[in-house]
């Protein structure tokens, strides 16, 4: 994972999880569900990113 993909996933959390704390704090549960739906597609993207390089690594590992 490039640190941009790693900074931009990281953001994308931040900004997520700071929306479901607003609308938890205002009673908006649009905005609630909206932040939490953000936070969990950054969560999966890390994921993704994390498969990724575990695989590239194993692969590595056999053409060494």
């Amino acid at each position: 994972m490039s640190v941009g993909d790693k900074i931009s996933n990281a953001a994308e959390k931040a900004v997520g999880a700071v929306k479901e704390t607003v609308g938890k704090a205002t009673g908006d549960r649009e905005t609630q569900a909206d932040g939490a739906a953000q936070k969990n597609k950054a969560e999966k993207k890390q994921a993704g990113e994390k498969a990724k390089d575990a695989a590239k690594d194993v692969r590595d590992g056999f053409t060494r």
